[in-house]
């Protein structure tokens, strides 16, 4: 009797094992196509709550983990790679103006901003998930608010509370692990309870003027003019707090940056300056036998 209770016992559990794996399986693949067929707006909400997770949270420790310089190459970087995005999810096509500009805007803001420049595994981990999630995140702004059809503060109301939730949830471990600092043992007073407020509030008002800038360009253009700020924040600082970081290179880079800024402003809005490929080129192509006005249009961009 007892090798048959085992066989029979052994049976069960194998049946049950298989029974497990199967309904698990099945489900996971139902739910999922659920989510991306019937509740996509859902799915995509969650993909850009990740994002905007990672670049927070990624932000934050290349900073802390980085020098000054490096943390300044990877907020450079996002550039390119918002363009790679743009390019590869978009479909969109710069003319060569465009990507000069570019490239100018970049030489005079690392001129003005890059300095000592010293790199560690931790802290090149870190960077590079920043620059991806934050690009990513900037992406997606702009991707649900023309898919969907949302406002700026239609997207920040859908998506600031999860973000919220799931931060102060998940926040003090994580700021635990990296720092080896409990957030509930910090000495709270009065100033400091008001600085984190003050820095929340306007933490809202960043996020949400992001929304709309993105909303109303795109992320690459966010981001070269968007380090207009760098320069502004060099200047007051040299108004406000001395002169001691001003020198021949700083100014020189600050003029290049603007100089790139303007000409990427005059690029872009052109004709052909950026602009998303069209999917009917190749039959129009056929149908135009000269193939004049095709091989002349696209030699102005590239």
């Amino acid at each position: 009797m007892a090798p048959t209770k085992k066989t029979d016992r052994k049976a069960v559990v194998d049946v049950a094992a298989w029974t497990f794996n199967v309904v698990t399986s099945v489900g996971v693949i139902i739910v999922n196509k659920a989510l991306m067929a019937t509740y996509g707006f859902s799915y995509e909400l969650l993909k850009f709550i990740l994002f905007a997770n990672f670049s927070i949270v990624g932000m934050n420790v290349s900073l802390m983990w980085n020098s000054v310089g490096f943390y300044q190459i990877a907020k450079l970087s996002m550039i390119p790679v918002s363009c790679f995005l743009e390019v590869v999810m978009d479909k969109i096509r710069y003319s060569r103006d465009t990507k000069l500009s570019i490239v100018v805007v970049l030489l005079g803001v690392g001129v003005c901003t890059v300095t000592d420049v010293s790199v560690n595994t931790k802290g090149f981990i870190a960077a590079f998930i920043a620059v991806w999630s934050t690009s990513l995140q900037q992406y997606y702004v702009l991707h649900l608010q023309r898919r969907y059809n949302l406002s700026s503060f239609n997207l920040l109301g859908h998506t600031a509370p999860a973000q919220a939730g799931t931060l102060l949830l998940l926040g003090p471990f994580l700021d635990y692990w990296l720092t080896n600092k409990r957030v509930d043992a910090y000495s709270y007073n009065l100033a400091s309870v008001m600085f984190i407020i003050l820095s929340c509030t306007i933490a809202v008002g960043t996020n949400l003027s992001q929304f709309i800038c993105i909303g109303r360009f795109t992320a690459v253009s966010f981001q070269v003019l968007g380090h207009m700020k760098t320069i502004f924040v060099l200047i007051m600082g040299f108004i406000f707090f001395g002169r001691e970081g001003l020198n021949l290179h700083v100014v020189l880079g600050m003029i290049i940056a603007v100089a790139g800024m303007i000409w990427y402003g005059r690029a872009s809005s052109k004709p052909g300056g950026k602009e998303r490929r069209s999917l009917s080129l190749p039959t129009s192509r056929q149908q135009n036998h000269g193939g004049f006005s095709d091989s002349n249009e696209d030699e102005g961009k590239v």
